[in-house]
Parts: C-alpha cells; sequence; structure tokens
C-alpha cells in the first residue's frame, strides 16, 4: 500500500512540520473509514557532544513521514517534550511528567475523534516514554483504535535489515542506530565527535533510580563510531514495511472489538 503522494513540509520546518491544508485530510479520507492519524513523540534530552537535544523528535518524525510516505495517513506535528527525567543531569534536557504526556496524547486521541479521525499511532522515538504503552493499553480497553509503534520487533528486523553491528541492548542512546538515522535524515544535525564516542554499559539494571549520569560521563551508551547515512536510510525503509501489520489492523472492521 503507498500514499498518494510525498508531502511537503512546512518551509523552515526542518521536515518536522507537515504542510497539508484541511482540504487534503478531507480528500484523503474521502470513502476511507477508519482513518488513521500519525503522531511523532519525541523527546528534549542529552545526546551526547555530538547529537542534538532534538534527536529523539528527529528521529520520531523521520519514521512517521516515511510511514505517511507509503500509507494514507494524517501525518500529525510531534510532540517534542516527553519524559526524559534519567537525563536530567545534562544541560539543556527537559522534561514533563508521565502523567501530562499521558493526558496530552489522550486529549490529541479525543480530539481527533471529534474530526473524525478514528484510528490514533503514536511513533514514539524516546524509550523512556514508557508511559505510551499504558495509553495505548488503556485506549484499547476502552475500544479505542490505538497503537504504539515501532515495537522491539519492529527495531529487531530493521537492525538486521540494515545491517547495524550493535545489539538493541548495546545501542541504547546516541549510538549506531540514531546517529545512522541522522546521518541520512539531517546530516546537518549530525555534529564531528561522533567517530570516536563509543562508550558500552550493557548492565544497565539500577538504571530508572540512579539515572544515566550513573553509567556514562559523555551522555553515549552505544557505538555511534558504526553510524552511517545507508544504514539510516534502510532502518526507516523497514520500518515503514514493518508499519503494514499496524494499519491493516487499526482499519480492519474487527478492530477494537467491532
Amino acid at each position: 500500500m503507498s500514499g498518494s503522494e510525498t508531502r511537503p513540509t512546512a518551509p523552515g520546518a526542518g521536515g518536522l512540520l507537515p504542510a497539508d491544508t484541511t482540504e487534503d485530510v478531507r480528500n484523503r479520507g474521502a470513502g476511507r473509514s477508519p482513518e488513521v492519524a500519525v503522531l511523532p513523540v519525541g523527546s528534549f534530552e542529552q545526546h551526547g557532544a555530538f547529537l542534538p537535544l532534538a534527536t529523539d523528535t528527529l528521529v520520531a518524525c523521520a519514521i512517521a513521514r516515511e510511514i505517511a510516505d507509503a500509507y494514507p495517513v494524517h501525518l500529525l506535528p510531534p510532540v517534542t517534550i516527553s519524559c526524559s527525567h534519567e537525563h536530567a543531569a545534562w544541560p539543556g534536557t527537559v522534561s514533563i511528567s508521565s502523567v501530562t504526556l499521558h493526558s496530552v496524547v489522550r486529549d490529541i486521541a479525543d480530539s481527533l475523534r471529534r474530526s473524525g479521525v478514528e484510528a490514533l499511532v503514536v511513533v514514539n522515538g524516546h524509550g523512556g516514554n514508557y508511559v505510551l504503552g499504558n495509553v495505548v493499553q488503556e485506549a484499547s480497553a476502552r475500544g479505542e483504535r490505538m497503537a504504539l509503534f515501532p515495537a522491539a520487533e519492529d527495531w529487531e528486523t530493521a537492525r538486521e535489515r540494515a545491517g547495524v553491528r550493535t545489539s538493541l541492548l548495546t545501542d541504547m542512546h546516541a549510538g549506531e542506530i540514531e546517529t545512522s538515522i541522522l546521518l541520512h535524515a539531517h546530516p546537518e544535525m549530525v555534529r564531528a565527535g561522533y567517530e570516536k564516542a563509543d562508550f558500552v554499559a550493557d548492565d544497565r539494571r539500577h538504571l530508572l533510580t540512579s539515572g544515566m549520569s550513573a553509567y556514562t560521563e559523555s551522555g553515549v551508551i552505544g557505538r555511534p563510531s558504526l553510524g552511517a547515512p545507508e544504514k539510516g536510510k534502510e532502518l526507516l525503509a523497514s520500518l515503514a514495511d514493518s508499519f503494514a501489520p499496524y494499519f491493516s489492523l487499526l482499519t480492519s472492521a474487527g478492530a477494537a472489538g467491532e
């Protein structure tokens, strides 16, 4: 399944803001029920000295746009600040509470339904947004159509297809995957230094209690030196392919208990 066209972004928005008009949304949804919206959720947190604070938002938006180019979905602008409390030791990191993030996503889903868009896919770019799983669980229990993407299995498939050498355990933060996606989608945002920034800390069992600073001084956990734009391109292509069953599930007549 493919979208109607590659959609433009608003000028100067860095690829983050869709440029749809209300007529674009109406025409795309004509004769299609239920419509599906895609919401990128990123973060504003440290990613070492070479990736921007907005890395997770850029990654989530890159995934969401890849989906929107391949499927007839309603692409939303991103949530740019989320639950980054484990990164509080580094300057520039900003967080909101899990309760606030829960409310924001639920309010967005409610608003979409009032305007006729019944299904919502949350594209999560930050591993610390644990609450998003609860949002989807609760929505599904109420009979609403919602999904969280990508799952760990989707990332693993993408990792293997793209030739990413670092395991998902080791590639925790500012590593091979994130560096590769930004080198492909936003190379101007990647600064020098990633080539020598590798740091591994696979045993992180006290992360929630002690925060990231207990495991890394640089803020990096992973192997960014292995990042490459070709890997980033293939990662995004694989994730777009993996989205197919999510789209089918949310648009099927039996979804959400109907």
